[in-house]
């Protein structure tokens, strides 16, 4: 089955305006259209950070139907890495963003093959039933929940929604994580504040699918409703299954069964909650983490984009690094297991 194909019509005065904007990210007026859709007015605005400098650029669509993120995946040589994230964090328990495969064409000029991703905002929680007081996204490095002198608690956040109290109730949630307590009082504040079992889940996907990045920024936060526990939600996981943000490849055991941000230290710190996590991991590598379970989805994904990526790859000068990506996430698949297994003896 042939890719959808993705349309979007901009001026030439917007475009230029587009390329001034490349950094500040403002959104610039244009016209997005799928065959046999209608066509939709739209912002669009380039996204990312180091990759907006590169020749094949990623977009975020904003319309009154919702945000649309349009990812070049520029630095993964598989372009499925993402997708095939959020299809295992999703079988493991979480919410997490759909994706699909596109091909992007602007002004009649092909773009190439992009993954659109699921924006997470206030659709993304009406369309799963969940209901959320408030939403940050975790931005830069400084998401890892320490206490740093002199530096505000939410500096690695970008508040989405919520209110000043929300605010607020998120700093008060990071102080708390270095008040002084016994193990006992911990757990319990930890079983007040956070959803253990969403967070458990959400670490089990980052170490095991070797997201390096993804434990002190990429990650979206929001506070729920009815129990007001904070919640994770995954977000960029381009640099995963054997490869790091930039593509290059790395040994499987580069994320620590434990992961590295404070919360996750402090978390682990008390034994009840440290079991739960090791009996998470054992369920996971007997049943969604591994090349059985994983593999025919890679393949698809894979199956559903190679003939475009011959010729996209070629431009770039090879198409075996494209080629050869199955291989690359199978291996790791395997070397990952035995580390984790190895690992889980010793935690």
């Amino acid at each position: 089955m042939p890719l959808p194909v993705v349309q979007l019509h901009i001026t030439e005065r917007h475009a230029a305006e587009l390329e001034n904007n490349l950094w500040n990210g403002r959104f610039v007026p244009a016209q997005t259209r799928e065959w046999g859709k209608r066509t939709t007015r739209i912002g669009v605005r380039y996204r990312g950070g180091h990759t907006r400098a590169y020749p094949k650029r990623s977009f975020e669509f904003a319309s009154a139907e919702g945000t649309r993120h349009y990812n070049a995946e520029f630095d993964d040589p598989s372009l499925i890495r993402n997708a095939l994230s959020f299809w295992l964090l999703d079988r493991i328990g979480l919410p997490s963003p759909s994706t699909r495969h596109v091909l992007l064409v602007c002004n009649g000029i092909p773009l190439g093959v992009y993954l659109e991703i699921e924006a997470v905002d206030a659709d993304f929680f009406q369309k799963r039933g969940l209901r959320a007081s408030s939403l940050f996204y975790a931005v830069n490095d400084r998401a890892d929940f320490r206490n740093a002198p002199r530096v505000s608690l939410l500096a690695g956040y970008e508040y989405r929604y919520g209110g000043q109290r929300e605010r607020e109730r998120l700093s008060g949630f990071i102080a708390g994580l270095h008040r002084r307590r016994t193990t006992s009082q911990f757990a319990a504040f930890l079983a007040q504040h956070l959803d253990i079992d969403n967070y458990l889940k959400w670490l089990a996907g980052a170490v095991l699918t070797g997201n390096y990045d993804g434990f002190d920024q990429n990650y979206a936060m929001y506070r729920e409703r009815d129990g007001g526990r904070w919640r994770m939600i995954p977000w960029d996981y381009e640099g995963t299954w054997g490869r790091n943000c930039f593509g290059k490849s790395v040994r499987a055991d580069l994320v620590e069964i434990g992961g590295y941000n404070a919360l996750t230290r402090k978390l682990l710190s008390v034994p009840a909650y440290k079991k739960r996590y090791k009996r998470l991991l054992s369920r996971l590598l007997r049943t969604v983490f591994t090349e059985r379970a994983i593999m025919p989805h890679a393949e698809k994904l894979f199956r559903r984009i190679a003939p475009y990526m011959r010729e996209e790859r070629l431009k770039r000068g090879g198409y075996a690094d494209f080629s050869g990506e199955l291989n690359t996430i199978r291996q790791y698949i395997r070397d990952r297991r035995v580390i984790l297994l190895r690992d889980m003896k010793r935690m």
